[in-house]
């Protein structure tokens, strides 16, 4: 019911006012939250990792147990701020170009590096990105396309064919190419399209229980990203760039120009040199380039745990290990600490 009711917003973004589609998807995560859904309390595994991280590496003197006052309200803010990602893709095709480009604004110390990596009349090259279900990825790909370079990025192939083409058809009409995961030599594709100028492929990698994912630590525990972004780094020799985003209150001219009091943050943290890794073997390498990028990424879920939109199962301690396949014994037994 609830996606159709998204294919129907996505369809006829106009209908309804932006505001009133805010609050009704606002209103669907605080629904969700107060009967504590279960991926809402899937989210507060997630997001227990996390906070207990955090006060483990901060200079506190408390203890480092995670309170429930603080991981429901956490929690509250994460449901609101992914339900907002809904909203906000739902109705994009109500939005004017000047409205969108004022929602959003890029940042960190990898920003003029990545510029200067794609750099439209220098012709110097393209650049991999890291990234994670964090803040609004859509928006960041509108973005790009004006700051640094056009985009060509993957889409979650979805059982729900409606929903799928929905999702494909909001992010080509922010001006991204799209490819589908399952496509037939999509590593190599991707390696393409980076092999010429001017252009940025970012992955959303923070998940991936496939048999093709890349065990690393991250949080005091581990998880299974996507092998993509370090492969393609290390396959074509370039750069790999992370990105972490996360909301912020706007200005008052930027909150006139975005017709919204919120806006995003698009940080873009490296780049991670991969030439350092030449020396490894490639599976090794490509192991080492993830954890690099996981360590950088997870000090920017810390800063902003709020905006992290994961609600399914990626931490160790839920994962049913019978049920994963080629896990090396090697990383089985690390993994087993962790039960």
């Amino acid at each position: 019911m609830f996606d159709k009711l998204m294919v129907w917003l996505a369809k006829h973004p106009r209908v309804l006012p932006e505001r009133v589609v805010r609050g009704l998807f606002l209103a669907a995560a605080d629904g969700a939250w107060l009967i504590r859904a279960k991926s809402v309390r899937q989210l507060e595994r997630n997001l227990s990792h996390v906070l207990a991280w955090e006060k483990q590496n901060s200079d506190e003197s408390s203890a480092h147990t995670v309170s429930h006052k603080e991981l429901r309200a956490l929690s509250r803010k994460g449901m609101r701020s992914y339900f907002t990602y809904f909203s906000e893709a739902m109705s994009v095709g109500a939005r004017s170009e000047e409205e969108l480009r004022a929602r959003i604004r890029g940042a960190g110390e990898g920003l003029l590096a990545i510029q200067k990596q794609t750099d439209e009349h220098g012709a110097n090259g393209s650049a991999p990105i890291a990234m994670g279900h964090q803040g609004n990825w859509d928006y960041d790909g509108f973005w790009a396309q004006f700051e640094v370079a056009p985009v060509t990025t993957v889409a979650e192939r979805l059982a729900n064919e409606a929903m799928l083409r929905t999702f494909v058809n909001i992010r080509e009409e922010l001006g991204m190419t799209i490819f589908l995961t399952g496509t037939p030599h999509l590593t190599e594709q991707l390696e393409d399209v980076l092999r010429e100028p001017h252009t940025i492929v970012p992955l959303l990698a923070d998940r991936d229980l496939s048999r093709h994912g890349e065990f690393v630590h991250a949080f005091g525990s581990m998880i299974r990203v996507a092998r993509g972004p370090a492969t393609i780094a290390f396959d074509t020799g370039l750069p790999l760039f992370v990105v972490n985003t996360y909301r912020e209150k706007l200005s008052r001219e930027q909150h006139r120009k975005a017709k919204t009091p919120y806006g995003y943050v698009c940080e873009i943290s490296g780049p991670i040199d991969v030439e350092q890794y030449r020396s490894l073997p490639r599976e090794e390498a490509i192991h080492e380039i993830s954890q690099r990028w996981v360590d950088i990424w997870a000090r920017g879920i810390a800063a902003h745990p709020q905006d992290w939109h994961m609600l399914q199962p990626i931490f160790a301690e839920d994962l049913d290990l019978t049920r994963l396949k080629d896990v090396p014994p090697e990383v089985k037994a690390q993994l087993q600490q962790f039960m």
